[in-house]
């Protein structure tokens, strides 16, 4: 539990799937979450501390990209830890790391995307405009600067803009998937873009 509480302190805002045998297993509020989520059967480890036990859900290897484009499609945010040994061959603990985080904009199996239109994970930032003289005390930007790709096929687009309503529009064009934006974006332009 050890090595699992680790991983997870990596990603706390992911589900961990944690790779144990031919399984993935999923603990605590991770194994609630995706036992409702996936209609898993939820048990629990230790169930002889009883109140003290922990939850636990998990799924085939095999299966495992069904299961995680199950829950990229609810929202969620999938990180996976694998062995990176051969448990025959390990001495003691099996070195376990975290190989991939999946979100929706960076998912790369077939059940996820749709092949008749592009997976765009996109970043925004307020960019200064040296251009434009700002009025006193405001200290917003007066231009924009989007960058997107679709990691499954590695199409960009770029675009740098003062009009609003161009990068709204851009953004929606382009059908974004995930979009990541810089903490100081003026929060009305947060709004309007996830209104989209």
């Amino acid at each position: 539990m050890r090595q699992y509480l680790e991983a997870k302190a990596e990603y706390p805002d992911a589900l961990l799937l944690f790779r144990m045998g031919d399984f993935y297993e999923l603990f605590f509020e991770d194994a609630q979450r995706a036992a409702l989520d996936l209609e898993l059967t939820l048990t629990s480890r230790d169930k002889d501390k009883g109140d003290d036990a922990i939850p636990m859900a998990g799924f085939p290897h095999h299966a495992a990209a069904s299961y995680i484009s199950r829950l990229i499609e609810q929202g969620h945010k999938v990180a996976i830890c694998d062995q990176m040994e051969d448990p025959r061959q390990a001495k003691g603990l099996v070195k376990r790391a975290i190989t991939r985080v999946v979100t929706s904009g960076t998912a790369l199996e077939d059940e996820v995307l749709d092949a008749r239109r592009n997976n765009f994970l996109a970043a925004l930032v307020a960019v200064p405009d040296d251009t434009a003289e700002p009025a006193p005390g405001d200290d917003r930007a007066s231009c924009y600067g989007l960058a997107a790709i679709d990691v499954s096929t590695g199409e960009c687009s770029a675009l740098q803009t003062a009009d609003l309503p161009e990068l709204i529009e851009t953004i929606d064009r382009l059908g974004v998937t995930e979009l990541l934006h810089a903490t100081d974006l003026e929060p009305g332009v947060v709004r309007k873009i996830s209104l989209l």
